[in-house]
């Protein structure tokens, strides 16, 4: 798990001091706001439309039981006692006062979690595959790697302030559970025709008002080459990004306008320069970090299947649990336990202090007390015995966090929207909660299958509505909110963007539009595909037909 050495203690000592001094300056009136906004913004430090907001990294995902119960702290303490999980796998909090944001820093770095470059132009939170370490699927643990790469750019003296921000993660898995190809690089682990294992090296991707799916900019990358051949991308862009239009900024847009090509011209002839350099990794240094990562003690269980199918039999609200929310694991007489932060009506990602600590106890008791959090705003528990799966889903249930709709169409993806971010056009949580107020019947839910609709409250996309099959987007038409609606994106190993449905809808529309698209899908799927593959068969057409049919015989 990620931990402290020698150097971050130190770092962040001086760091949160530093910062309780440009607080203090910032207070008395010595700097005005727009000097302060840089120094903020690198401490995780956003002002929102009603308050400050902080932004707080969880690296790669992974959460130990003793970091909830800080989170926990710090919502009952500092905030309005519940935080807000984001598709960075940061945890945000949305009222927290300037005053006290030093003091959170500090209570922060008794459990080894920080803020450093969770905002600002800098390499952001490195992120990755939530089964990390754990997925039966997996070829190689990505997370040291992410740590790796977390050291390398943590206060990089050359990239703290780049063009604009930019978003690293990694993947070990051929189904790419991370979202690899919509950042701007994305780290695939892979085996070469001599069986090593490397990186595909993606670069490019990105969201919000000029969307791309990455390019491959190299097929393989070795190990020991990987920050070198990361430092050589990040010195054409700072070399090459524009600063002079914020709209223009993102690598995604040099990329494009260069040509994959040239750019790998670039980024080849830099590569050459420094790859057998200082940033050249040693076996030892990968053995080291490897250390982490070592997997817990397990226990030799026996097969619990006979036992678990008696309870599923006996149960169907545990059956649709089980079958919605659990996945394999690695080990033999373990299992993946994904958390739903989605129950009905409520904000999607939203945690409240109590529920944090409970999970924490959970998590000591079920998993080794351990926590990862997802890039679709859920918590999971990696490493939870089979024959306790029916023990930890009643603890669960009692806590409201165990709504079977994990990949389900309820499962939403959701910006704060207008309720919080100043940036934002329209409010993302109701529309959210207005489709999760539809959408109540679970034996339907399980039906329809697998259904991303992901929600964003302006162009910024920090709802990844690109990549929803349903993609939902709060536009502003003359003072009034309205909902644009995408069909056919995804974010997994087949990444795509999705194409725009028609005009813009009121949000007391847009439920009765899910519910036409989801009734053409049923209509038309062959042999229980997926939406996604529905729609890619059949197109836009009928589904355009339907809603908008529906919206003028209203």
């Amino acid at each position: 798990m990620y931990r402290y050495d020698e150097f971050d203690h130190k770092l962040v000592a001086e760091r949160i001091a530093q910062f309780r001094r440009q607080v203090a300056r910032r207070l008395s009136g010595e700097i005005n706001e727009d000097q302060f906004k840089p120094l903020r913004l690198m401490n995780g430090l956003y002002l929102q439309l009603h308050a400050y907001m902080l932004r707080v990294n969880v690296p790669y995902g992974t959460l130990s039981s003793r970091q909830m119960r800080m989170f926990a702290h710090i919502a009952r303490t500092y905030d309005r006692d519940f935080g807000h999980f984001t598709t960075r796998q940061n945890i945000q909090y949305n009222w927290v006062k300037l005053e006290d944001t030093p003091d959170i820093l500090a209570d922060l770095a008794e459990v080894e979690v920080t803020a450093i470059q969770s905002s600002g132009n800098c390499v952001r939170n490195i992120t990755s595959d939530q089964y990390a370490g754990r997925a039966k699927d997996e070829l190689a643990d990505p997370r040291l790697y992410c740590e790796l790469l977390r050291q390398y750019s943590v206060l990089h003296p050359e990239f703290s302030y780049l063009p604009r921000k930019f978003k690293i993660a990694v993947t070990g898995s051929p189904n790419d559970r991370a979202a690899v190809a919509v950042h701007d690089i994305g780290l695939r682990m892979h085996a070469n025709d001599a069986g090593q294992m490397g990186f595909e090296v993606l670069v490019g991707g990105g969201l919000g008002r000029t969307p791309w799916i990455a390019h491959t900019i190299r097929d393989w990358v070795a190990p020991e080459h990987i920050l070198s051949y990361v430092e050589a991308i990040l010195r054409v862009y700072n070399m090459h990004g524009r600063r002079d239009n914020i709209h223009k900024a993102r690598i995604k847009i040099i990329v494009n306008q260069m040509g994959i090509d040239r750019y790998r011209e670039l980024v080849d002839a830099e590569w050459e320069r420094i790859r057998d350099g200082a940033l050249k990794v040693p076996r030892e240094e990968i053995e080291r970090i490897e250390a982490y990562f070592a997997p817990p003690e397990y226990e030799t269980l026996e097969d619990s299947t006979a036992e678990l199918d008696a309870l599923r039999g006996a149960d169907a609200d545990f059956d649709r649990w089980l079958s919605g929310n659990v996945d394999e694991h690695k080990v033999p007489g373990y299992a993946i336990v994904n958390i739903s932060l989605k129950p009905p009506g409520k904000a999607p990602g939203d945690i409240t202090a109590d529920q944090m600590d409970a999970l924490a106890d959970l998590a000591d008791r079920y998993s080794l007390g351990e926590i990862r959090v997802n890039h679709r705003q859920n918590l999971v528990f990696v490493d939870v015995k089979q024959s306790e799966l029916h023990e930890l889903w009643h603890a669960l249930s009692a806590l409201e966090l165990a709504t079977p709709n994990i990949g389900a169409l309820t499962d939403m993806i959701c910006c704060p929207g207008l309720d919080f971010c100043a940036l934002a056009n329209a409010r993302s949580i109701p529309i959210a909660q207005d489709i999760s107020n539809h959408f109540v019947d679970v034996d339907r839910l399980a039906a329809i299958g697998n259904f991303t609709i992901n929600i964003s409250g302006c162009m910024n996309a920090c709802g990844h509505h690109h990549v929803g099959h349903v993609g939902i987007l709060g536009v502003d038409k003359r003072g009034k909110e309205f909902f644009q609606l995408t069909l056919g994106g995804s974010s997994d190993q087949n990444a795509s963007l999705g194409d725009r449905l028609g005009p813009a809808l009121p949000q007391a529309d847009v439920p009765i539009a899910i519910e036409s698209i989801v009734e053409v899908y049923m209509d038309l799927r062959q042999d229980g595909e997926r939406f996604l593959d529905t729609y890619r068969r059949v197109g836009i057409a009928p589904f355009k037909e339907a809603v908008y049919a529906v919206k003028k015989a209203a």
